[in-house]
């Protein structure tokens, strides 16, 4: 792997691209599954940690060695030792917090929105071409990745994400002409 230098910081030439891309697509889903049991779960947070497991294995070029042994537990022990800093670091901060301004009340929660905003959304959803409908729910409401999506739906990836983009413009289009502004 090169790592090209540009004013002392580094960026990823094309060959190390495609290798972190096959690294990932090799590597991706089991070290994400791996990452989310570490994270308890938080999605965003087990991102976070594949990428930057993914990026120290960059970083790290010699450990990818065939004749050091398999590359997969080498990168669930990173993403560990990543989760247990991350955790250190957050339970390290100060737990109390002395101002002289009083704290805000809390927010008053408005059901009958919150009933209205849903019914608002699934009636947009509803107006939607079927596969910009599906593509929505698979990403957002299930909460799953591209790929996931794509492997449910039976499509590639790339077609996950611009039926994604496009279905978000009619989204917006949709509800543009619902008059809802935002």
């Amino acid at each position: 792997m090169s790592a090209e230098r540009t004013g002392g910081e580094e960026s990823i030439g094309d060959q190390d691209a495609e290798l972190l891309r096959a690294m990932h697509d090799e590597h991706g889903d089991a070290l994400l599954a791996h990452a989310l049991r570490l994270t308890g779960g938080d999605r965003q947070r087990a991102e976070d940690l594949v990428q930057e497991t993914l990026l120290r294995a960059w970083r790290h070029p010699d450990a990818l060695d065939p004749h050091r042994g398999p590359v997969r537990p080498w990168l669930f022990t990173i993403a560990r030792n990543l989760a247990i800093d991350a955790w250190r670091r957050r339970s390290s901060r100060v737990g109390e917090v002395i101002t002289d301004e009083l704290p805000e009340p809390p927010q008053v929660v408005d059901e009958a929105g919150r009933a209205v905003e849903a019914w608002t959304v699934a009636e947009a959803l509803n107006r939607l071409s079927p596969s910009h409908r599906e593509v929505l729910v698979e990403c957002f409401y299930e909460g799953r990745s591209v790929a996931e999506a794509a492997a449910r739906l039976g499509v590639p990836p790339g077609t996950v994400k611009s039926r994604t983009h496009y279905a978000l413009r009619s989204l917006r289009l949709v509800l543009a002409e619902m008059g809802v502004t935002g």
